[in-house]
Formats: structure tokens, sequence, C-alpha cells
């Protein structure tokens, strides 16, 4: 038999609580919900219509391309085509660039991210001479512009004999990165409670065995972050390829795109289908590791 309630009072608490936020609720103004949410389409229609004109008119047919607007497309769908995406990827080198840009973007991410934890440690757990200068110089190596150090790298690389190989530009792309993920990880290491490490080093655990086992795993949102940013920057670099990559064999995706663009007239049909598989790695790893993102970025800009 149900029971009958003569006032909120007599309520549960769950259902009281319930009722409370949905008072609150109500009141919210519909006006300014609705039209926030029309400013936000609008902002994403506005960076999505590159993007779809883009992926549009790679599956369009040359001829179509030359005489029509992307737009027209939606009129006729039946020819849509995926041959420009096979003659990409057969005959212009756009295959072998992307596996390029593969062998050097997982390394020269990977490197950074673990050179700077490793030598972030130390900076956030043990007190020695300098550590505040160290800090602060890498800090301030940050500010340093890319292209003035471009030179004096290119030449410690041909001093070792690295100058075109990938090595080369791992290492090149390890020291560029380092500055940003050491000091990511030491504001995110600043933040975890000292007694956690102190209770490891009382049942025995030494410092290799504290960095893997308790803050490795506890680092996973800047882990992710630095590993987005990273990747993203080594895939989408060109400056660097071309000053320290003088192989074309070795050439990664954007120098072939930047290759093809200069030596196509009107290859449209080329350029954006080319364009738009470039995107897709780095989109598909953003979303797998988007839920860490901005806890990662936020973890590591504060010190707690």
């Amino acid at each position: 038999m149900r029971r009958e309630y003569q006032g909120i009072s007599e309520l549960p608490k769950q259902k009281r609580i319930f009722l409370k936020e949905k008072d609150k609720t109500s009141t919210h103004p519909i006006g300014i919900s609705l039209l926030s949410n029309i400013i936000l389409g609008l902002i994403v229609l506005v960076w999505l219509t590159p993007t779809l004109m883009l992926f549009i008119s790679s599956i369009r047919p040359v001829s179509d391309m030359m005489t029509s607007g992307w737009w027209t497309a939606f009129l006729y769908p039946s020819r849509f085509t995926l041959k420009n995406y096979i003659e990409v990827l057969t005959s212009k080198g756009i295959g072998t660039g992307f596996i390029n840009s593969l062998l050097i973007s997982i390394p020269a991410t990977f490197l950074p991210i673990l050179v700077g934890a490793l030598a972030a440690y130390p900076i956030s757990f043990y007190k020695f001479p300098g550590r505040k200068l160290i800090f602060i110089t890498i800090i301030a190596m940050q500010i340093v512009p890319l292209q003035t150090v471009l030179i004096p790298v290119l030449m410690i690389l041909k001093r070792l004999n690295l100058n075109g190989t990938f090595p080369g530009i791992w290492l090149a792309h390890t020291a560029f990165g380092l500055p940003l993920c050491i000091y990511l990880f030491r504001n995110f290491f600043a933040q975890l409670p000292y007694s956690l490490i102190e209770a490891a080093k009382i049942d025995g655990a030494n410092s290799f065995q504290i960095f893997t086992i308790l803050v490795t795993p506890m680092s996973k949102p800047v882990l992710a972050s630095l590993a987005i940013f990273q990747f993203l920057w080594v895939w989408n670099d060109l400056l660097v390829a071309l000053i320290i990559l003088n192989n074309p064999a070795a050439s990664p995706l954007t120098v072939r795109l930047s290759s093809l663009l200069g030596s196509l007239d009107s290859g449209w049909h080329i350029m954006t289908p080319a364009a738009f598989a470039s995107m897709l790695l780095p989109l598909i790893f953003f979303l797998a590791f988007q839920k860490y993102f901005v806890r990662g970025i936020l973890a590591g800009s504060i010190k707690g």
C-alpha cells in the first residue's frame, strides 16, 4: 500500500533533495540557456565548415571540383568516389610519408615524456643545492624561440653523424619538448601527498620503485596531456623536418604535402584527400585521450 505524505517535511531525505534540486533547475532562465546553445552551435559550425569542405572536396570527381562549389555535392551524392584517396596513397608517396611520420612521432612523443618525468621526480621530491635555479632555468627555456636554436642543433647533429636520420630528429624533438614536460610534471608531482612517498620508503621501496609503481600510475592525466601536445606538435611539424631531415626517403607527411603543393598547379583532387588523411590520426589520438586532457593541464599548471 502506498503511503500518503502530508508535506515535504515528511518525505524521505532523498526525495526532499530531489525536489529541491528540481525547484532550483526550474527557475533557470530558458532564454539564456537557448541563446547559449545557439551561440555554441554557431561557433561549432564555423569551426567545422572548413573541415567539412575539405572532406567533401576530397571525395568528389576532379571534373566536379573544378566546375562547381563543394556545397553542390549534396545534390549528387551518387558521384562521391574514393578514387582520389587511392591515387594519393599509391602514386604520390603519401603512404610512405604517413609511415615516416609515425616513425618520427611515436618515439619523439615517448622520449621527452620519459626523460621529463625522470628529471621532474628528483626536482620535486629531493632537496639539493641549485634545485630552484634549475627549475627556473627550465621555465626560461620555454621562452627561447625554436628558430634561434635550430642551427646550433643542426651543427651538433652533424658532428654526431645524425643529420638526416630518424634518431637525429628524435633527439631534436626531445630537446624541444623537454622544458614543457619537466614543468608540467614537476607541478603535478608537487600536488601529490608527500606522506605517500614517505610511507613507501618506510615499507622498503627504493626511488625507482616509488617512481614506477606509485607516482607514474597517479600521473595519467598529465601523461595524456603531454602525449597529446607532443604528438600533435611533432606530427604537424614542417620546419624541423625540413632542416634536419634532408633525406627525401625519410620525409614525413608534412614535407611531402608541402612538395605536392609546390608541384601541382591545380591538383586539388590530390591535395584535398592528402590533407584530410593527415588530419585523421591526430584526431583519433586526441579523442582517445581527451578525458584526461583538461584535467592534466589544470593539474600540471598549478602548484599545490
